[in-house]
């Protein structure tokens, strides 16, 4: 339907990721024309322009879960100190943070993930998929979906929203672009759980933290 070529030629016209131009040209069916127009009314190419300014501002968020089993830092960039201390900016370091604290990622980006921990998953999901029965033809195909899928599992920015999982985190801070007007971006956060590689009682923190956000 579509090629990397493709994907490459798309992000070199919107300046967007190439996990959105190739979700866009999936959408599309491979159509170049239409696939931009797609990001543009999601408002990604839009967000994409801004991506080469400087974004050296911005406030580390901390948040503690209640009772302090879990605590986040999370560094989010803009552009201007006045924007960092704007109340959507802050608003939106407290969704990022909390959603941390629910989701469990690993990893900001796709690009974070190393190549040794990636090529293991492949290894891995190669083997379940042969388990399964499946024909050796189209293993290659289904280890690419679920490697999306592990991608959602274990990266910030291609997780659902807690708050909304018809969204992205990375549609939540292109949203942020083009409401504040400035390039906005997630740099590292750090995730502590009390007691985390001790043995102790499983208690699923996750779906507290997720229960006090509604």
């Amino acid at each position: 339907m579509f090629t990397t070529e493709d994907i490459v030629k798309l992000r070199k016209r919107t300046n967007a990721g190439m996990m959105d131009c190739k979700n866009a040209l999936t959408e599309t069916n491979g159509d170049l024309d239409k696939a931009t127009e797609w990001l543009r009314e999601k408002g990604i190419a839009k967000a994409a322009k801004k991506a080469d300014r400087i974004a050296a501002e911005g406030l580390v968020y901390s948040y503690i879960h209640m009772g302090g089993k879990i605590g986040v830092l999370v560094e989010i960039n803009c552009e201007t100190d006045f924007v960092s201390r704007s109340d959507n900016f802050v608003a939106l370091c407290k969704d990022v943070a909390l959603h941390i604290a629910a989701a469990k990622p690993s990893y900001v980006t796709i690009e974070e993930v190393p190549t040794d921990v990636l090529e293991h998953e492949k290894e891995i999901l190669k083997n379940q998929a042969l388990n399964e029965g499946k024909k050796p033809e189209i293993v290659d195909k289904m280890i690419e979906g679920r490697v999306k899928k592990f991608y959602e599992e274990v990266c910030l920015v291609e997780q659902p929203f807690v708050k909304d999982p018809s969204k992205k985190i990375s549609d939540i801070i292109n949203e942020a672009i083009l409401t504040i007007g400035e390039k906005i971006s997630i740099r590292r956060f750090t995730r502590y759980e009390m007691g985390e590689g001790l043995e102790k009682r499983n208690d699923n923190f996750a779906d507290e933290v997720a229960s006090q956000m509604q």
